[in-house]
């Protein structure tokens, strides 16, 4: 999939190392329907702890880095390019990012909510606690491969 995108756009896949390969969520139901989101465009934001980057030993993200996003079985589904990126407190978010993630009602209190459970469980099944006060990684991304998705 990456080898197709960067024959098709060498100017635009520029990035010096492989680009990750990763998925939404941490069990298969969310990560298909987060993926689902990304698909069919309305999911273009994400949100991640920048703790979990240090503690997998991957560096932060850049703008104009790509990712591939993959389904729940692993397989690679779509190639993501970062377009806007900033690191902040959870308190820090805001209605026009939360509806951008497009998860439950597109609010900032449903964002809010679902973020405080999906965070508690990934910090307890990492070995850490959650807090508000930790860094959050607020990314938007463009779907720029294959071409279904752009």
């Amino acid at each position: 999939m990456w080898e197709a995108y960067r024959a098709v756009f060498p100017d635009v896949a520029t990035d010096a190392e492989p680009p990750s390969v990763e998925c939404f969520g941490d069990h298969p139901e969310l990560t298909d329907a987060l993926l689902a989101l990304v698909l069919d465009g309305s999911k273009r934001a994400t949100a991640s702890l920048a703790l979990e980057f240090a503690l997998d030993g991957q560096p932060l993200p850049r703008i104009g880095s790509h990712w591939i996003a993959c389904d729940s079985t692993g397989a690679p589904r779509v190639v993501l390019r970062s377009t806007e990126l900033r690191i902040g407190p959870f308190t820090s978010v805001d209605a026009a990012f939360a509806y951008d993630e497009a998860e439950d009602e597109r609010t900032l209190e449903s964002w809010r909510d679902g973020h405080r459970r999906y965070w508690t469980r990934v910090a307890a099944a990492r070995g850490f606690e959650w807090t508000e006060a930790l860094d959050v990684l607020f990314e938007r991304f463009e779907a720029v491969w294959p071409p279904e998705y752009r």
